[in-house]
């Protein structure tokens, strides 16, 4: 079976709590809060949860624990249109559990990895990825094991004339190490961090300069063709940047519960875009759609849009 697009990276169980008034007091205190819910989360998973919601045919692959919390990963994926065989059972560790504290517009993420760091790109079938239109990764300072062989993974997508996107994510050590990211970007045709993330990968104050940047750090052999750094920045919307042109776009106006996982339903709108012949002005005004719109529901996939609700709310 062959697919649109193919998913590596995070799966986990989000329990998503809040909004919380700050700061968090310890002390055993207890404090009540208006809304909590338990939600499939990884940055990867609702990702390909939102991508098959926009129609694409998709695959997952990543690694769970033999576990209650990889039984709720593995079923929550598939009753999405997701196809898990792909997703390993880690015989030793546990699935990775995640809370999330909302307050506002911002949230504080506590993660317990699991078996995360035991992932690795040999968990990836090599038939899987030479099947599919494009390969997407994501979370990937959190999984060192599975970043040191995705470059080999994105040349093999590549070979096979498939396109690649990378979501970095945070990195907990805060240390943002580009030994290892930098050639795997010269093998990525969208790169997708956020703005904070980019700042903190270049070291600059200005996130349209640090998308330039990193669009430099990945053209291949001193070209700018094919290499994108497209930047998710919350309510100011977002931007494209090919090393030498930028775009942007703005973000929708909504009704906001939480924007947990708003930045993986915008990677999922711009890959389905891309895939449906989409130009990037337009790809990026359809993936801050469908990111902003991912903020009416609770947790990453509730409110996740249909393709034809993510192009009503953009103007042709």
């Amino acid at each position: 079976m062959s697919f649109d697009l193919l998913v590596i990276g995070d799966a986990n169980p989000d329990i998503v709590v809040g909004p919380v008034d700050q700061p968090i007091l310890f002390g055993q205190r207890e404090r009540l809060v208006p809304h909590g819910s338990l939600v499939l989360g990884g940055s990867a998973a609702i990702m390909a949860c939102g991508a098959a919601r926009l129609g694409l045919n998709v695959a997952f692959a990543g690694r769970v624990g033999d576990d209650p919390a990889g039984d709720f990963v593995r079923t929550s994926l598939a009753d999405r249109g997701v196809n898990v065989d792909a997703l390993v059972t880690d015989p030793e560790l546990p699935t990775p559990l995640t809370t999330i504290l909302t307050s506002g517009d911002d949230r504080a993420i506590l993660t317990s990895a699991g078996c995360l760091a035991s992932t690795v790109a040999e968990d990836v079938p090599p038939e899987l990825v030479r099947s599919v239109r494009h390969v997407h990764a994501a979370s990937f300072y959190l999984m060192p094991g599975l970043a040191n062989g995705l470059a080999g993974i994105f040349q093999e997508a590549k070979a096979a004339k498939a396109t690649t996107s990378l979501d970095p994510n945070d990195d907990p050590s805060g240390r943002w190490d580009r030994v290892v990211l930098d050639p795997i970007l010269r093998v990525t045709d969208y790169f997708l961090p956020n703005a904070a993330e980019a700042l903190a990968l270049t070291g600059h104050h200005s996130v349209e300069d640090a998308a330039g940047i990193l669009a430099r750090a990945g053209s291949r052999g001193g070209s700018l063709g094919g290499s994108l750094v497209v930047v998710k920045n919350g309510p100011e919307g977002a931007l494209a940047h090919n090393g030498s042109r930028v775009i942007t776009a703005p973000a929708l106006k909504v009704d906001a519960i939480d924007a947990v996982g708003a930045g993986d339903s915008f990677d999922a709108g711009w890959v389905a875009a891309v895939l449906n012949g989409f130009k990037p002005d337009r790809a990026l005004a359809i993936a801050t759609a469908c990111g902003s719109l991912s903020t009416r529901g609770a947790g990453g996939t509730a409110a996740q849009p249909t393709w034809d609700e993510a192009l009503g709310s953009v103007t042709p």
